[in-house]
């Protein structure tokens, strides 16, 4: 699908461009794939990794339309993987939250529209839905953004779709890395803000794949969302470091306790398939099907109950702690 094609990642130096870059060049033969992100040290240091005659980095903020529009021109696949994401920072900092995740999807939507690209996908995260912080909110604000944009091509191109995933191990910015910085500086003790609190959990490996195949599977305007397992933070420390104590330091600003992907208010519009669930529009398009119980692989999907809910707490498969060692692992590789 991808081979002889042109690709661009908005964000594209963050975990998942590294990662979607790495598989990318390894399964397929892309005419150019275009690295777009504000950040130059981080450009330099991805150039050092990935330097392939299709690669090609463009210094660009998502807040830019112009500067976006331009670095779409010839364009086939777009992922919009750039945010602003530390749910306190943007507790502390909303205007720019608000800029970078809504004004920025805003102009990748108009970007992709004057370029005439083909698929677009933009990745989402759990906290977008029934969101209790400004991150969340910003994210669900951008999903309707790309579920509506396709009433505005009508039967044009572009087609946009989202993808909500949860926490993704090993990820800039993740527990992971926190707690591993603080077993080898020696801590006495695992900071857990709740005992109680659970979280989704996906390897970048398997949040790329399930972007890829969802290039192939979407009609547009749905929301996918992967089958994926539960963990206590509570097992997650123990696994990491089971000889050090945990201590309990209280909820950070704007964090939840248990993370949801499908709301029960969505529950009309969800639809289970084997390995995936999708939330499909609240709103009807004009020029096109409004069936999602099948997809563009002609895979089948049932609506769920009424009623519906996907929360992490209640996610019928968590991880023991001895999963959660061997899940770790695997994501290292």
């Amino acid at each position: 699908m991808f081979d002889g094609k042109s690709i661009l990642i908005t964000g594209g130096t963050g975990s998942f461009g590294h990662k979607y870059t790495e598989i990318l060049l390894a399964k397929y033969k892309p005419k150019r794939l275009i690295i777009y992100s504000r950040d130059e040290l981080k450009q330099f240091e991805m150039q050092q990794k990935f330097n392939a005659n299709c690669m090609r980095y463009f210094i660009g903020d998502v807040r830019d339309k112009d500067r976006l529009t331009r670095a779409m021109q010839g364009v086939d696949y777009v992922i919009h993987a750039a945010a602003m994401k530390q749910v306190p920072a943007a507790e502390y900092n909303p205007t720019e939250c608000i800029r970078t995740n809504i004004d920025g999807a805003e102009n990748v939507i108009n970007a992709a529209i004057d370029n005439g690209v083909s698929k677009v996908i933009a990745l989402s995260t759990d906290k977008a839905a029934n969101p209790v912080n400004l991150y969340g909110a910003t994210k669900l604000a951008s999903d309707k953004l790309f579920v509506a944009a396709n009433n505005m091509v009508g039967a044009r191109k572009p087609r946009f779709s989202v993808v909500r995933y949860g926490n993704v191990v090993n990820s800039r910015g993740s527990v992971v890395p926190f707690f591993n910085t603080l077993i080898e500086e020696g801590t006495d003790h695992i900071p857990v803000t709740h005992q109680d609190m659970t979280r989704f959990w996906i390897t970048l490996q398997q949040g790329v794949d399930f972007v890829l195949k969802n290039f192939e599977r979407m009609l547009g305007g749905e929301i996918f969302v992967p089958k994926i397992p539960s963990i206590r933070i509570t097992d997650l420390a123990k696994a990491m470091a089971p000889d050090i104590p945990i201590k309990i330091v209280g909820i950070r600003p704007g964090e939840k306790l248990h993370e949801m992907m499908c709301p029960g208010d969505m529950a009309f519009h969800t639809f289970e398939y084997d390995d995936h669930f999708v939330i499909a529009p609240a709103i009807r398009f004009f020029h096109r099907s409004n069936n999602f119980t099948s997809n563009a692989l002609n895979e089948n999907g049932k609506p769920v109950s009424e009623g519906f809910e996907y929360v992490s707490d209640t996610n019928p498969h968590f991880l023991s702690v001895n999963e959660i060692v061997k899940f770790n692992g695997v994501a290292k590789q």
